[in-house]
């Protein structure tokens, strides 16, 4: 999402109704509860999200500023410790108060300043600012959508987000292929056209040996082999830490996996609990899953580097899909799973931090992460893009991830 000039305002009004769409099928209950550290209340998200447009560009740039409330400076500060004090992350859950209605109220308020200050005008630096806001609240969109999954998931009653979509699956996998790519140089890295993230850039060249990536992500049908075939108690399939992560979670499948008493298997999802699909992509798997599941199938995972450069070519089998959906559908182009790559979360040659507290965006996780390429479902329209870096821990897998492999050529 790029918005040049005049449309700068309606792209803020877009994104911003956007997030309250999300919310809307949601009760005052179910945004304010936490149900694990690495997840946030829907509540926190929306403000959240204000809170960035409040702090970042009101503060500095609104003629008589004040906040709309002097606490909110530190409960919804995410990680910025350059702007000061946080709330812990793990006890956003116990921020009952401010409510819901006052949330949304803070939106409203936050919401009208800066169309005051948008219709105004905006220079160039402001003007990328406010599109970084932008950008940085659609990826709370997607985490918004899976940090509600989640806490569905612990109710009993399983409840759905959304009534369950129509279409379906196709009942058999889609014939895999794969697309060779030759040994060289090769360039990676933003180009300079539309928005991209800081750690999207510098472009530079790579050394590449030859390899093949899989023209499909691994599908339900393909995993299930795997799970059903013992994989999962074969400590030969998995990194050392894997076992011990699978060990400590006492996990037997994906998460959101549910066995049915005709030993098949379904799945929890934002539209209730469904047969597992075989020709969906497999989806909520960590790192270690995914490189378990690599070794098993005599293959690996692909570098972010290969990623990137056999793009064009995935891109090439299927349109991606046009928006955002609460579930991966069977399709070949990528968007509909984050896809792990083996690489390390590093900066680019010649990366740089920007100045401020702005810079503390993504550069300071760089580090005990892996990166995840193609963006997913979830994913709001223009985040999915070859060059995008997503990161996460290798024990992460709330977020719809998934693998695509690899081989050497």
């Amino acid at each position: 999402m790029s918005a040049p000039g005049n449309d700068l305002a309606a792209a803020y009004v877009r994104v911003r109704q956007a997030s309250h769409a999300l919310a809307a099928p949601l009760s005052a209950e179910d945004c304010c509860v936490q149900s694990m550290p690495d997840a946030s209340p829907v509540k926190w998200h929306l403000a959240h999200t204000t809170w960035f447009f409040e702090t970042f560009v009101l503060e500095p740039h609104e003629r008589g500023f004040a906040p709309f409330h002097p606490a909110f400076r530190v409960l919804f500060n995410s990680y910025y410790q350059g702007v000061g004090a946080r709330h812990p992350r793990a006890e956003r859950g116990l921020i009952t108060r401010p409510g819901l209605a006052q949330v949304l109220a803070y939106r409203a308020h936050v919401d009208a300043r800066m169309h005051a200050l948008l219709v105004g005008g905006v220079d160039a630096s402001l003007h990328a600012l406010i599109e970084l806001g932008l950008q940085h609240e659609q990826q709370h969109q997607e985490l918004l959508l899976t940090d509600i999954k989640h806490l569905l998931s612990c109710n009993p009653l399983l409840p759905a987000y959304a009534n369950a979509e129509t279409a379906r699956a196709p009942a058999e996998p889609a014939p895999l292929r794969w697309l060779p790519q030759d040994a060289g140089l090769h360039e990676i890295g933003h180009a300079g056209q539309g928005f991209a993230f800081d750690n999207e850039s510098p472009r530079h060249r790579v050394y590449l040996n030859a390899f093949a990536l899989a023209s499909l992500p691994v599908s339900n049908a393909e995993y299930q082999a795997f799970v059903d075939g013992g994989g999962y108690a074969d400590a030969g399939h998995w990194l050392s830490e894997g076992w011990d992560w699978l060990q400590t979670k006492g996990r037997a499948a994906p998460l959101y996996w549910q066995c049915r008493d005709d030993g098949g298997w379904a799945e929890f999802t934002l539209q209730g609990l469904q047969p597992l699909a075989p020709a969906q992509p497999v989806v909520h798997l960590s790192y270690y899953e995914a490189d378990a599941y690599a070794r098993w199938a005599g293959a690996r995972l692909p570098t972010e580097a290969e990623w990137e450069c056999a793009a064009p070519q995935m891109r090439g089998q299927a349109a991606p899909a046009p928006a955002q959906r609460l579930h991966p559908a069977a399709h070949a182009a990528p968007g509909e799973v984050w896809e792990w790559t083996q690489s390390s979360y590093a900066p680019y040659p010649g990366f740089r931090c920007a100045e401020g507290a702005v810079g503390e965006y993504n550069g300071k996780f760089m580090v005990n992460q892996y990166v995840l390429r193609g963006g997913s479902c979830a994913s709001p329209p223009g985040h999915v893009r070859p060059t995008y870096r997503n990161f996460f821990p290798a024990g992460a897998c709330w977020q719809f991830t998934g693998l695509r492999l690899a081989r050497d050529l």
